[in-house]
């Protein structure tokens, strides 16, 4: 949520910037201002009519004290008159909170100055590759294809107990999920990154302050009777353990990666885009999540870039790193790098991992505030996450980009955790 005192000091640039993700906010910004000088007005006016019925209290007994009786009495019909304009005054407050709170979360996050403008991903800018797209080569399978082959996921079996979008692993490909979750947790941690286990369901109030609600509430999974929400994400648990805190600047920065099944109602169309692990509603993922000081977020963006990319490469895959336009960018994002990998069985590339700065958009529905040594006022920190990786993809690119004749290899770094070097029927 964007800081009032930033849209009131600076509307005009607000807007301009906002248009960079394609936002209109020229009706929006000045209602804002608008409701947000009528809530300072009433505000003013509860506070003097507030002072003004604590003086009359205490003169009350003192009255009573001196013998002047009448004035006494007139004096306690005027606090009675005081009392009844304060609470239509409060009311009145509370309605034009709630208003600007419901105009204020419609804003998204203003982009950072390097988010190129554009409208959809084929805008988004190319920063730099890796690895080596293999040669053609004539029969190269899909990795759905490959996973019916040697019997690694079950999608049949999985739309039988669930629906489409939630595959079974089995034997190697169970396995080999276990694997890429170790190896990705043991990189991180050896980062110096703190590994957590979060909750896998969040309530409403958690789901608010990292922007899924009411952004992306229709692509998560609502459990009604209990009001709680199956996460996208363990972005959203793992933020919020900082919710209403206020940390101390030598505590920065702060580092966590999980590991969590995500859960999303997303929906597409039929065709080879979605098809197998290209899209599901369960998958498994590690996070990455960083509570930075505002003056050096962008460093640990830059860090965090960096270490996706060292992953990847110890995986073996091409890539390539890309800067998401306006159009591409999330609501809450100030500026994201999308990781893709190729996939020689489908011929195209595939996202595995974004990596994003906040900057205080998140923090400011968090209240997560931190405060400088020997400093009494409090900043809003940045709040900074990322894929680390997301397995499904990563999966579909690691059968298809190793296939062989004779089975699929695996890189060296994964053979120790799966203890074999090749799926094989």
């Amino acid at each position: 949520m964007l800081p009032l005192k930033l849209i009131q000091e600076q509307p005009e640039w607000v807007i301009e910037r906002l248009k960079i993700k394609n936002f209109d906010a020229n009706d929006l910004i000045p209602k804002i201002i608008s409701l947000d000088n009528q809530r300072k007005s009433i505000q003013q006016q509860l506070d003097e009519l507030l002072a003004e019925l604590n003086r009359i209290s205490k003169e009350i007994g003192q009255l009573y004290q001196q013998g002047k009786t009448g004035e006494a009495n007139r004096a306690k019909e005027r606090t009675t008159e005081l009392k009844d304009q304060s609470r239509l005054l409060k009311e009145q407050h509370t309605r034009l909170e709630n208003d600007l709170q419901t105009h204020l979360i419609q804003l998204p996050n203003i982009p950072d100055e390097s988010v190129p403008p554009g409208h959809s991903a084929e805008e988004n800018q190319e920063v730099r590759t890796g690895g080596i797209i293999p040669d053609s080569i004539s029969g190269l399978l899909p990795h759905w294809e490959l996973a019916k082959q040697y019997q690694l996921i079950d999608f049949d079996l999985g739309s039988k107990l669930t629906g489409a979008g939630f595959p079974v692993y089995q034997q190697q490909g169970a396995h080999l999920q276990r694997a890429l979750i170790n190896f990705f947790l043991d990189e991180g941690i050896r980062a110096g990154y703190r590994e957590i286990q979060p909750p896998i369901v969040v309530n409403e109030d958690s789901a608010f302050a990292t922007g899924q609600l009411p952004d992306k509430e229709g692509q998560m999974y609502h459990l009604d009777v209990d009001d709680l929400y199956l996460i996208p994400t363990a972005e959203v648990p793992v933020t919020n353990i900082f919710r209403n805190e206020i940390l101390m600047a030598d505590q920065l920065p702060v580092k966590y990666i999980a590991y969590t099944p995500c859960f999303r109602r997303e929906a597409g169309s039929w065709g080879s885009h979605v098809r197998g692990l290209n899209r599901l509603h369960q998958f498994d993922k590690v996070e990455i999540v960083q509570v930075r000081h505002p003056d050096n977020s962008y460093q640990g963006l830059d860090e965090m870039v960096n270490y996706v990319e060292s992953l990847v490469k110890k995986l073996e895959l091409p890539y390539r790193i890309m800067r998401l336009c306006g159009g591409d960018l999330s609501f809450t994002s100030a500026l994201t790098y999308d990781f893709e990998v190729y996939s020689a069985g489908q011929g195209r590339w595939l996202e595995v991992s974004s990596v994003s700065n906040f900057e205080d958009f998140q923090a400011n529905r968090l209240k997560l505030r931190f405060k400088e040594q020997n400093e009494k006022r409090t900043k809003l920190a940045h709040t900074l996450n990322g894929s680390a990786l997301a397995l499904p993809r990563i999966v579909a690119a690691l059968l298809e980009n190793f296939q062989t004749q004779d089975g699929i290899n695996l890189p060296e770094a994964l053979k120790p955790y799966t203890g074999f070097d090749r799926i094989i029927s």
